[in-house]
């Protein structure tokens, strides 16, 4: 009945009061570790900088383990509520929505400030249509990323897998790219993360199913780009019928991409999300009926 309560709880947490300050946020904290690592270690060749970077990530992971058990060791109703501020703190939904809404902006140079912060592409040079495309990944991306995976894990390992995936996440989020400085230190990191992601993303694009399942499956064997990210992505293309596009990487068919499409994207996203939320809270009491 705790691992509910946990549950319900957090999400309150998170559709009232948002995230956590800054300064108490784990995935902040995760993040101010990594970075100390990548700051103080200096690059010297692909083996050492692949096994510093593991040893980092792995040092990263281990903190998020030892966070998540940290309940234990006190009081009960201290436990229980540090339990549903760590639970909270490795999704985020009403704050996705938020950073996403604030993209729709009639003011072409005001939209690429606000999309700026929510994806790493280079928008500078990106048309008003790749600005709302740009928007809209993010949104579908996220759903995988912010919320399904998280609460995947919380289901099956609770607190640990929530947080441990929610380190994983964010090491990648930092390291995780393939250029001169991050190819090696960040491998692992990187690799970790398509590998928890997998089941995810495919679980994100079921959750799309019931608004046009021939179309969303017609693009989900389209999205053969990327591992895990242009799932939930194709998936959003194929309910909007609009095109979703990352130049020189991906391209999904359909309409352009609108001001209007970003405000059908966040509808859909909260029925997908209110999807999700209801299948977990049925697996959380169908254990608590079964135990």
């Amino acid at each position: 009945m705790e691992y509910l309560w946990i549950f319900i709880l957090a999400i309150i947490w998170d559709l009232t009061l948002g995230e956590p300050p800054v300064l108490l946020h784990p995935t902040v904290w995760f993040g101010k570790l990594i970075g100390f690592f990548d700051k103080h270690y200096k690059r010297r060749n692909p083996a050492l900088d692949f096994a510093t970077g593991t040893l980092a990530s792995l040092f990263v992971i281990a903190f998020a383990f030892a966070l998540s058990k940290l309940p234990k060791f006190l009081p009960k109703w201290i436990g229980f509520a540090l339990s549903v501020y760590l639970l909270k703190s490795s999704f985020a939904i009403k704050s996705l929505a938020q950073h996403v809404k604030n993209t729709i902006k009639e003011d072409t140079e005001e939209q690429r400030k606000y999309v700026s912060w929510i994806v790493s592409r280079d928008v500078s040079k990106l048309d008003r249509a790749h600005l709302n495309s740009a928007a809209i990944e993010s949104l579908a991306e996220n759903i995988t990323d912010s919320v399904v995976a998280p609460l995947f894990y919380y289901l099956i390992f609770g607190l640990s897998g929530a947080l441990i995936y929610r380190a994983v996440n964010t090491l990648d989020a930092m390291i995780g790219y393939k250029n001169e400085r991050y190819l090696y230190f960040g491998k692992f990191a990187a690799r970790f993360d398509d590998l928890l992601n997998f089941i995810p993303a495919r679980v994100t694009v079921l959750l799309f199913l019931p608004f046009n399942p021939r179309k969303v499956i017609e693009y989900w064997k389209k999205a053969k780009f990327k591992l895990n990210s242009d799932k939930p992505i194709a998936a959003m293309s194929a309910v909007l019928g609009v095109w979703l596009e990352k130049e020189g990487l991906y391209r999904f068919e359909g309409k352009e991409p609108t001001l209007g499409d970003i405000g059908r994207a966040l509808r859909v996203y909260w029925i997908v999300i209110g999807e999700w939320v209801l299948i977990c809270l049925a697996i959380l009491l169908w254990r608590y009926l079964n135990a």
